[in-house]
């Protein structure tokens, strides 16, 4: 994935992010779908910030892989 596919990627998430909380109540699928959009969301940040430090240090963007996100939901904010 290139740079543009993962913001595309994320502006989906987001969409679909809001379209789901615009509801009143939500029911328990929704509500673990919310929680696997900000996990997917978050990772796709991680790995934009990582081919960014990769260019900066005149590395290949991309050989940025996905962490895991019991590893990005760990990063102290």
């Amino acid at each position: 994935m290139d740079d543009s596919e993962i913001r595309s990627r994320i502006e989906d998430l987001v969409e679909e992010e809001r379209r789901l909380r615009e509801g009143a109540e939500h029911t328990d699928e929704q509500r673990a779908r919310l929680r696997q959009i900000e996990e997917d969301r978050d990772q796709l940040w991680d790995l934009l910030r990582q081919r960014d430090a990769k260019r900066q240090y005149d590395e290949d963007p991309d050989s940025a892989e996905v962490r895991p996100k019991s590893e990005v939901e760990g990063y102290l904010q």
